[in-house]
């Protein structure tokens, strides 16, 4: 089963606009309301049985079952003849917003997350329409349950055979969008290994070093206009909450903080596309880019966006037939990838790789990323007779190191 989403801008009357708004305000209402039931529940069995809780607490029945999204969804139905609003929306997408809260639960439960948050009507932003009437798209227009036909802007053509499962209407600081999930009932198998391969160093200094030698700076996406940010937000610290005013300065904010996310996303794209050009494998290192943010370079490390590049990079490489692949990530920098002989640890301020039992210098992040090709190459157990980067490049192992002796002997065996 093959799954893309397609993501375009919805053109919308004012009528519109105001339906959509109500719908995401009584989404936020039932997710609030069945975020309350819940932690209720939770709340009025934390006490023993012999001992009172300091702070007030609902009592609720010993017997009463945890309030699960198949109770919700069932009191949900009932709650509809009380609040004649809960009949404005389509039925299913308010289970979707039940659906998506038991998800929410589960992880925090089994991923170790925090409890799910309460929303203002700022932050519910989206609403789920899983099931669409029968022919609901036209080149000019999408037809939505409770919204009849609604403008869009068909940026790109729909591919054949695909069938659309739901759709998503977001609401973004640059206006409202739909996201449309395509399948199609075909199995597609993965790239197989094949062609010239490419293993890839990620880092602060340069973004990417690649085993070929090219080392490609990192742009600084939020510093371009933290400036303008900064002054911003110094401005609205002194609007007051609730005003007109500081609703047009937090979406003016919003708005640059989107021009930073899109600008940033279609860097990756691009650099990801260009990293596919001319190569058969690609190869990175397999790390929690989570981690990565909860240090003294967390705010460089959320600009650089690590771990969306890497995904973007496994779709384009699905895309484009280039086999792509994680190796472990310990010691990559402490290893020759000429000899295989161990370096030593090396500060970050020690930018040059240079091992004393072959003599191979080259920089510490492409020596990185030719040992997280060479760990690629031998976890997929192929010989690889080819010279892979040219026998005189520079940082290159080239034809003779690989099917040579010593280490190298091993890869190719």
């Amino acid at each position: 089963m093959l799954t893309m989403t397609y993501e375009y801008k919805l053109e919308l009357t004012p009528e519109q606009i105001a339906t959509i708004e109500q719908t995401l305000d009584v989404c936020r209402s039932v997710w609030n309301f069945a975020l309350r039931q819940r932690k209720d529940w939770c709340a009025s069995r934390k006490s023993p049985v012999n001992a009172c809780s300091i702070n007030s607490e609902y009592i609720i029945s010993v017997d009463e079952p945890f309030p699960n999204y198949h109770k919700q969804a069932k009191q949900l139905t009932e709650a509809k003849n009380q609040y004649p609003q809960l009949k404005t929306v389509h039925s299913q997408v308010l289970q979707q917003v039940l659906r998506t809260l038991d998800r929410a639960w589960d992880d925090m439960k089994a991923r170790g997350f925090g409890f799910p948050r309460f929303k203002n009507k700022y932050r519910m932003r989206s609403a789920v329409f899983p099931q669409l009437g029968k022919d609901p798209l036209r080149n000019d227009a999408i037809k939505l349950p409770k919204l009849g036909w609604v403008k869009w802007r068909l940026s790109r053509p729909i591919p054949e055979g695909f069938e659309v499962k739901q759709a998503r209407v977001v609401r973004k600081a640059s206006g409202y969008f739909v996201a449309l999930s395509l399948q199609l009932d075909v199995d597609v198998p993965s790239p197989m290994p094949h062609g010239h391969p490419l293993g890839l160093d990620l880092g602060f200094d340069k973004f990417v070093a690649t085993s070929d030698g090219e080392e490609i700076k990192r742009p600084r996406f939020l510093t371009t206009l933290q400036r303008e940010i900064k002054l911003l937000q110094r401005r609205l610290k002194k609007k007051q909450k609730g005003s007109n005013n500081r609703h047009k300065l937090n979406q003016k904010i919003a708005r640059l903080h989107q021009r930073i996310t899109d600008t940033r996303k279609d860097w990756h794209f691009k650099l990801a596309h260009h990293l596919c050009d001319g190569v058969g494998m690609i190869f990175v290192e397999d790390i929690n880019f989570v981690s990565w943010q909860r240090g003294m370079l967390s705010k460089h490390s959320a600009d650089a966006g690590f771990g969306q590049f890497v995904n973007i990079l496994s779709w384009v490489c699905f895309r484009r037939d280039v086999y792509f692949a994680k190796v472990n990530k310990d010691g990559t920098s402490q290893t020759c990838p000429n000899c295989g002989a161990h370096t030593g640890k090396k500060t970050l301020d020690f930018r040059v790789h240079h091992c004393h039992e072959c003599g191979y210098i080259t920089t510490r992040d492409v020596a990185a990323s030719q040992e997280i090709r060479n760990r690629g190459i031998a976890a997929l157990g192929h010989s690889v007779v080819k010279n892979v980067c040219g026998l005189r490049a520079t940082g290159s192992i080239g034809h003779d190191a690989l099917v040579g002796g010593g280490r190298n002997r091993k890869l190719a065996s």
